[in-house]
């Protein structure tokens, strides 16, 4: 069987809960599935204006580097703002978090981002990195998302989720075009959603600064905020047996899960459904957590 590549969220947030879970993932490998591996890990540091919002500490960057370093995982510098200018180029935090993070050894990073004037600046200063392109461009016409896969720019493109079942268009590509797909596979969103763009669009205002008001969602339940059983019942949603039946045998290895700005019990719901042989569940959450002690309320 193919290998699926799974790209992680939290690089920098959830860095206490990798430093427990990537021993495990590694030294425990009959717990989680043979065809299952972590590819990367993406995320942004605090207070840098070309992130896209959910922003982690980065107090533990030299940390962060050697956890990466150490298991061979690419990490990806999530810079998805999507309304940068010329004068933001400059920032020097943002370059400062470029030059520690273009070096990873044998492992390549990469940078998540949505300008192409950032595309374009990084390509020239900071060529070590591979770049992928963020479903924040939310690239929702097959035809667009297409064009955006023809791109020599971009290793990975990351299609707007509304794209995941449309299978027959997606088996058409290439196995090099398959193999820059990345799909969204755990989105929330409501599927209807017509305000997506400009809800991130809002996001990457205020972390411009601009004096904006907060985005309003208007979706049905979206006042609940992230609900992982909601999320299954998606029709978009990429579940285990999708992974296995279907995408992996039609050529396509990448899947994203979202997490950034989550707590971290439900980026391990996440990972115990999507990477952990049922019967090992239980071993892993008191690898990770439980205990005879532990007390819920």
């Amino acid at each position: 069987m193919n290998t699926a590549h799974f790209h992680l969220p939290g690089l920098f947030e959830f860095f206490e809960f990798y430093k427990v879970f990537l021993p495990l993932f590694y030294n425990r490998r009959e717990y989680f599935h043979e065809w299952a591996d972590v590819a990367s890990l993406y995320g942004a540091p605090s207070d840098c204006i070309w992130g896209g919002g959910r922003f982690g500490s980065d107090e533990n960057v030299s940390d962060v580097l050697d956890l990466v370093r150490r298991y061979g995982i690419s990490a990806r510098l999530t810079f998805s703002n999507s309304l940068l200018r010329e004068e933001h180029l400059s920032d020097v935090k943002c370059n400062k978090f470029c030059e520690l993070f273009e070096k990873n050894g044998e492992v390549q990073n990469g940078i998540i981002l949505h300008s192409d004037l950032l595309l374009d600046y990084l390509k020239k200063n900071y060529p070590d990195f591979y770049f992928v392109s963020s479903t924040t461009k939310v690239l929702t016409d097959f035809d667009e998302f297409y064009n955006e896969i023809k791109r020599d720019d971009f290793s990975y493109v990351v299609p707007d989720f509304r794209l995941n079942r449309q299978l027959e268009k997606l088996k058409m590509l290439s196995q090099t075009e398959k193999n820059k797909v990345e799909f969204l596979c755990n989105e929330c969103c409501w599927v209807g959603c017509k305000d997506r763009k400009a809800c991130y669009e809002n996001v990457s205002r205020r972390i411009l600064g601009e004096d904006c008001p907060e985005f309003s969602c208007s979706a049905p339940d979206g006042a609940e905020g992230y609900l992982f059983s909601r999320a299954m019942k998606n029709p978009t949603f990429i579940g285990t047996e999708d992974i296995v039946d279907t995408y992996l045998p039609n050529g396509f290895s990448n899947f994203k899960i979202e997490g950034r700005g989550l707590g971290s019990a439900i980026l391990l719901e996440f990972i115990l459904y999507y990477m952990v042989k049922p019967e090992y569940q239980l071993n892993v959450r008191e690898a990770m957590y439980l205990d005879s002690m532990l007390d819920l309320f």
